[in-house]
């Protein structure tokens, strides 16, 4: 089963985006998301350990993972009463709309995975580059990984924020309670990080050269965390307005243009190495952050609502 994630995550997102986004049916994620996850453990134990397949084992385990979380929620979609008038067959009309959809799902993934993810894989190549390449790269690696992970929090309420409909007053809500609460959950894992960097880092390598150094970078990844859920939740405002457009050109600016020069700029000139990496990286979320934050408060909602309904009219029509 292959690793690639254009194959593994196919079916996953886009169930996750008829059942969360569409319908606003969390429960049902969170079972099929659970529920396989002691398939995982043991899948990965019996494909790392006893049949020594290494890093290709535990890849095929989180795709068999994944694709057992895909058919279990198809399962829920084609039996659920309340998808009942889902799916009535192929038909002629799905095509009508292709163009639209394409046209809005591009800047999407253009947005999160080209010019987003990639500027986190780009500093692990940058750290192949360095004096020191054995202690870099993978510190890089594990600062990539925690991030990843505790960000996973903020995606998950930026698509929250994705699935509210209604009025103007509930929209406004759900940005302000869900950028709260990112931003206080992911200073509690910050504190967690800081008083537990090396027993964390140790989850990651055995060497206490590279131990060491993740806790002198533990300060740079406490603010970039910090940065990095505040600013989750609104891309994920960004995405439920429509503004992928504008959003795939900030993160362009942002990342490409600020964030990744300064860091090449702080490592091969002034001699800052690992630390600079991470500390052009923080440069380009924080004007990422600061950009989306004035996007979103600067928005005047009631327009904003008037002008959904009368796409989502005309898109009916």
């Amino acid at each position: 089963m292959s690793s690639d994630p254009n194959e593994r995550f196919f079916l996953w997102k886009f169930f996750h985006g008829v059942v969360n986004l569409a319908y606003s049916v969390v429960l049902p994620l969170v079972i099929c998301s659970v529920a396989p996850f002691p398939l995982h453990d043991l899948l990965a134990y019996l494909l790392v350990n006893v049949l020594g397949l290494g890093l290709a084992g535990a890849s095929t385990a989180v795709s068999a993972t994944l694709w057992v979380s895909c058919l279990m929620l198809l399962a829920y979609v084609l039996l659920s009463e309340k998808f009942s008038e889902t799916w009535r067959g192929f038909s002629a009309d799905a095509f009508k709309y292709m163009l639209p959809t394409v046209k809005l799902a591009t800047p999407s993934a253009i947005m999160v995975c080209h010019l987003e993810l990639w500027a986190f894989e780009l500093l692990v190549l940058i750290a192949g580059l360095l004096p020191n390449p054995t202690v870099d790269t993978p510190l890089i690696a594990m600062c990539s990984s925690t991030e990843a992970i505790i960000c996973m929090i903020s995606v998950g309420f930026s698509a929250a924020v994705r699935s509210v409909r209604g009025n103007v007053d509930r929209v406004r809500n759900a940005v302000s309670v869900t950028m709260k609460l990112s931003v206080f959950l992911a200073i509690s894992f910050v504190l967690l990080l800081g008083f537990g960097h090396n027993l964390w880092a140790s989850l990651f390598s055995r060497s206490s050269t590279i131990v060491s150094e993740y806790a002198a970078i533990t300060p740079l990844m406490m603010i970039s965390i910090v940065l990095d859920s505040a600013q989750g939740v609104l891309a994920g405002v960004s995405r439920g307005c429509g503004w992928q457009h504008l959003a795939a050109m900030t993160n362009l600016v942002v990342f490409y243009l600020v964030g990744m020069p300064l860091a090449i700029l702080f490592t091969f000139k002034l001699k800052f190495y690992s630390k600079s990496l991470w500390a052009g990286l923080i440069c380009g979320v924080t004007c990422q952050a600061c950009s989306l934050l004035v996007i979103t408060v600067r928005t005047k909602w009631s327009k904003l609502m008037e002008i959904m309904q009368e796409e989502k009219a005309n898109y009916v029509a």
